[in-house]
């Protein structure tokens, strides 16, 4: 599956798109960190939940449920996002 990287994560990927695989967001984030080590870490906390200002999308949808069933077919989009005043 494609995967949409944010400029704050290009760092770890040299890339705006990679493509990785997994049945669920959980492996696809494994897959993801096993080629681009540190990554997975800036998306998702220590208690397994996606950081405050990190969004992910499946094929245009926010989803929170890193159990969430993935296919190859899927669209995957990172986002960090902005807050302040």
């Amino acid at each position: 599956m494609r995967i949409g990287i944010p400029d704050a994560l290009r760092s770890y990927t040299g890339a705006a798109e990679v493509i990785a695989d997994g049945a669920t967001v959980a492996q696809m984030f494994a897959a993801l960190d096993a080629h681009y080590p540190g990554l997975r870490f800036r998306v998702i906390d220590e208690q397994g939940n996606f950081r405050r200002h990190m969004r992910c999308f499946v094929n245009g949808v926010q989803t929170f449920d890193l159990n969430g069933a993935l296919s190859a077919q899927d669209e995957i989009t990172i986002v960090q996002a902005l807050s302040g005043g």
